[in-house]
């Protein structure tokens, strides 16, 4: 019976000193990223019959496990992919609405200037120092355009190199846990018990890569399959797939994520399909403001440079000449899907300023019919052959052929801001009048005009159209702020539950140590206690 006594008690102290130890390691790790508080389970050692009753033979410690919740990590994790892809989308469009904002560097200034050294001109049509002046303006105006036109081409820089990098973390993150997967089906195959720090290791990877993109997983036996965006598999089992990145084929300067799976072949992924996280909000950024804002700046350029010219070449200069292009003409831009076969060449021109839009079309060919689709509703126009126009814009097919399957991307307004350039430099050749006296106004006064005629569209003066702009952004750019300070207060109350669930608590992990002290101490007595019982049977015995 005293060796009975005896193995309790060694049972017992071995209980706690894994206790200890458990209880030691949740202390050493309370502010190790990514770790879940553990604790041991026992069970009683089974029971022997002595006649009168069954008496117990002490305790095993049959596991130690973690304090993890699925369902609040997948709540992190949701929440996490929506706070980062709203912080990504707002640091890029508050350098938007800073620079469209700026009452000293903005178009509005430069553009009332402009006007008021048209106004000028109209009150002393013949004076040198004035017509220098508007000459002088016009090159501000122009540089401000092309400035702003250059900070847009920064901002999209900058979202290709956030988006390699993205896809470059995701990719990662992905072969980690892929290879978690297999450590973790090995460790418990050959253990029979869970890999807790590998699990640990595992959901933290899965935390990250839910930063970067919409994460979800499905849980298969011991492994993880993780799918991303919009249902993308990423990992399956031990197997990781990956996302690149390539040049748009009719935007070089435009980087697009492809997915790259079993084939090898890389399938470029439109904005759907890439929702959530920090490369989700670039793209959105990318298609829902920067893209807009470019275009609407450039429908102003379109706007002032072709009115304005139209109404200086319809005046006389004082050299009694009739008046030339003021500003630089501005082309639209087309540029053939790298992927096309046929030897189709475009071009395209202005034919009515007042009807365009700020949209980009794309230009298809199915082998029978043309299409030409306006990107910005996905309104579709059908048209039997070229010269055709659509909304102000005359689309001609100058060489060659379309083949089944061509595209072309037509942007009429998209690179027009960084084009705009004055076309005189000789005071003289400003056409203010309609004759070639030198107090002749008739032309300046209608110059003048054009500050305030409806001419953005059709409904908009020049600066209504970019004040139009600067509320566009400006309103998005507080939404943005709103809904990304109401994503991250969610995050860190789902963060906290989590905590809460799963965290060291120091405090509680003290007592716990008192406990499992007391109970280690209490059964050194006991085996103190058999020994002494066995002792005096032997002394008995003599």
């Amino acid at each position: 019976m005293g060796s009975d006594i005896l193995n309790i008690g060694k049972s017992a102290l071995s209980a706690a000193q894994v206790a200890i130890a458990v209880t030691g390691n949740n202390i050493a790790n309370a502010s190790t990223a990514g770790y879940n508080r553990q604790y041991i389970t026992q069970a009683a050692a089974g029971s022997q019959d002595m006649g009168f009753g069954y008496v117990g033979k002490g305790t095993d410690v049959t596991s130690v496990q973690r304090v993890f919740s699925a369902l609040l990590a997948k709540q992190v994790n949701t929440s996490q992919a929506s706070s980062s892809a709203l912080t990504a989308y707002s640091t890029q469009i508050e350098t938007i609405n800073n620079m469209l904002a700026d009452s000293s560097a903005g178009l509005s200034p430069a553009m009332q200037e402009f006007f008021d050294s048209v106004q000028d001109l109209a009150t002393t049509p013949g004076d040198s120092a004035t017509r220098q002046a508007l000459i002088s303006n016009s090159e501000a105006l122009a540089s401000r355009f092309q400035s702003m036109s250059s900070q847009l081409d920064e901002v999209e820089a900058s979202v290709n190199s956030q988006v390699s990098s993205s896809v470059s973390l995701i990719n990662s993150y992905a072969k980690q846990i892929a290879a978690l997967n297999d450590s973790i089906e090995q460790a418990t195959n050959s253990t029979g018990n869970a890999p807790n720090d590998l699990l640990d290791q595992r959901d933290l990877l899965v935390s990250e890569l839910s930063k970067q993109i919409k994460t979800t997983v499905v849980q298969q036996g011991n492994s993880y399959n993780v799918f991303v965006g919009n249902g993308l598999p990423m990992v399956v089992d031990k197997q990781s797939y990956s996302l690149g990145t390539t040049a748009n084929p009719t935007n070089n300067e435009r980087l697009e994520v492809t997915y790259i799976g079993s084939s090898g072949n890389g399938t470029i992924l439109g904005e759907n399909s890439l929702s959530g996280g920090t490369l989700g909000g670039l793209v959105e950024f990318r298609n829902e403001t920067l893209d807009p804002a470019r275009n609407q700046l450039g429908l102003i350029a379109v706007s002032l440079t072709q009115t304005f010219n139209a109404q200086h070449a319809a005046g006389t200069d004082l050299d009694g000449n009739a008046g030339g292009n003021f500003f630089t003409p501005i082309t639209p831009t087309i540029t053939a899907n790298a992927n096309n076969t046929g030897n189709a060449d475009f071009s395209a021109s202005y034919s009515d300023v007042s009807a365009m839009t700020s949209s980009d079309y794309s230009i298809s060919y199915d082998g029978t019919n043309y299409t030409i689709k306006r990107l910005s509703d996905n309104t579709s126009t059908s048209v039997t052959g070229f010269p055709t126009t659509v909304d102000g814009v005359t689309i001609n097919l100058d060489s060659g052929t379309m083949a089944s399957g061509d595209s072309f991307l037509l942007q009429p307004t998209a690179k027009a801001a960084g084009q705009v350039e004055v076309a005189i430099s000789d005071v003289d050749a400003i056409a203010a009048g309609t004759s070639s006296e030198s107090g002749d106004n008739t032309n300046a006064l209608l110059l003048a005009a054009l500050q305030t005629n409806k001419t953005v569209g059709g409904s908009k003066s020049y600066e209504e159209a970019f004040a139009q702009l600067v509320s566009q952004v400006g309103n998005k750019t507080n939404e943005i702020r709103v809904t990304s300070a109401a994503e991250t207060a969610l995050l860190e109350d789902a963060q906290a539950q989590m905590e809460s669930n799963s965290g060291v608590n120091l405090d509680e992990e003290a007592a716990n140590l008192l406990r499992y002290q007391q109970a280690y101490q209490s059964a050194a007595k006991v085996m103190q206690i058999a020994s002494e019982m066995f002792d005096t049977l032997l002394s008995i015995s003599q």
